[in-house]
């Protein structure tokens, strides 16, 4: 159902439960929701935006993304099917949308060309109303996935079943849409199973022997070879074919996984289109990144960090003789310090220094000479000069009464 946003005056896909629900606590334990707020966001899963709820009714409703059509929509009534390119476009956004599901645990259940949504060439998964946990315990629902689209596994067993059911309906998805026919369409489930035989061929024993009996058929299938997969469209590549028979092996322990099908070489294409997109956008994510090393005199402040841990933010004064340079970070000058009291070292020399360090006449560095011992009491005339900065006091007496302080 269509339904337009008082909020944001956008239009969104309304899908109304006809369960109804007694309480919060039972609406956030469906497994619809629970998989869709597990798997969003993704580009190739339909994004949930709302939970509608009401209490006092018990009525339920999801608010979803508007798409434009589904894949039976697309393909129902044409009369020439789709160009290679755009299968293959939207088949690997079918894989990746069910490498993604299998890949956190769930898996769908109910992959067919209704689930499958379609805008502006982009295709999304939805309808996860019949999906289950793949670390759930056997034996799931017999009855489950429209009946063209079930694996062997499903039709034979008792619900004994697992993940790679999805890549069965995949490959028959892709089939119709190559040909605009189903691949198997029964009657029935005797009359599916047959048509399975028919193309595909009657199991091994070996093959029949891991499925468990199931109550409702019996095993004792007559011999048949199969024609195999009928090529109602000779514009298929032999890539295309090579992926479907990976698809719908009657083995599920033979058949491919999603992720290995998005390896295919029938993807080569969409593979390296992906990949060009990816490294463009890591283009543009670094052209704001400095391409060289800033020196730290071009910062306009460094943070230093105290013994204690604390951090305290301190300026950086440039000196006006040293030009600013792109580049490493380069030697400076470093700011003189003004400390009342202190008298500039330089002032003044040491003549005793300097009449040891002086060279001789043949211009070697004499050999040291004894130094001659000044009084404490006598001053040179440099020292006699330098005027003490402190003033002599003289401190009180102090009175001792019983030897105490």
């Amino acid at each position: 159902m269509k339904m337009q946003s008082l909020r944001d005056g956008n239009c969104y896909a309304c899908k109304q439960m006809k369960q109804h629900f007694d309480s919060v606590e039972q609406v956030n334990n469906l497994r619809e929701i629970q998989a869709l707020r597990r798997l969003n966001p993704h580009p190739n899963i339909l994004t949930l935006h709302e939970v509608l709820f009401d209490r006092k009714s018990g009525s339920l409703a999801l608010i979803c993304e508007l798409m434009d059509m589904n894949i039976y929509e697309l393909i129902q009534g044409r009369r020439h099917p789709l160009s290679e390119k755009k299968i293959a476009h939207y088949m690997y956004q079918l894989c990746t949308s069910l490498d993604h599901m299998h890949r956190n645990g769930i898996f769908h259940r109910d992959v067919k060309p209704e689930n499958i949504l379609i805008k502006q060439d982009v295709l999304k998964l939805g309808d996860f109303g019949s999906c289950r946990s793949v670390y759930s315990k056997q034996p799931y629902t017999e009855y489950i996935s429209t009946r063209w689209y079930r694996a062997p596994e499903c039709l034979l067993t008792d619900g004994f079943y697992t993940y790679k059911m999805d890549v069965w309906s995949a490959g028959c998805v892709l089939y119709e849409v190559a040909s605009l026919q189903p691949l198997f369409p029964g009657a029935n489930e005797l009359d599916q199973i047959s048509r399975i035989h028919d193309i595909i061929g009657t199991p091994t024993e070996k093959t029949l022997a891991k499925f468990k009996q199931s109550r409702a058929m019996s095993f004792d299938f007559p011999f048949k070879k199969g024609s195999g997969i009928p090529l109602l469209t000779a514009s298929l590549s032999p890539q295309c074919l090579s992926l479907l028979h990976a698809m719908v092996a009657y083995d599920p322990d033979e058949r491919i996984t999603a992720h290995q099908a998005l390896q295919h070489p029938y993807f080569h294409q969409q593979r390296a289109t992906e990949k060009q997109a990816l490294a463009s956008h890591w283009r543009k994510a670094t052209t704001f990144l400095p391409q060289h090393p800033v020196a730290p005199e071009l910062l306009s402040s460094t943070w230093l960090t105290a013994k204690e841990g604390r951090k305290q933010k301190q300026p950086l004064k440039q000196e006006e003789d040293h030009p600013r340079r792109p580049g490493p970070a380069y030697l400076m000058e470093l700011p003189k310090l003004k400390l009342a009291g202190v008298t500039k070292l330089s002032s003044y020399s040491s003549p005793a220094l300097q009449s040891v360090l002086a060279p001789g006449a043949n211009g070697r560095v004499p050999l040291l000479r004894p130094l001659k011992c000044v009084g404490a009491n006598q001053k040179t005339d440099a020292q006699k000069d330098i005027k003490p900065t402190l003033k002599q006091c003289r401190l009180p007496t102090i009175d001792r009464r019983g030897g105490g302080y």
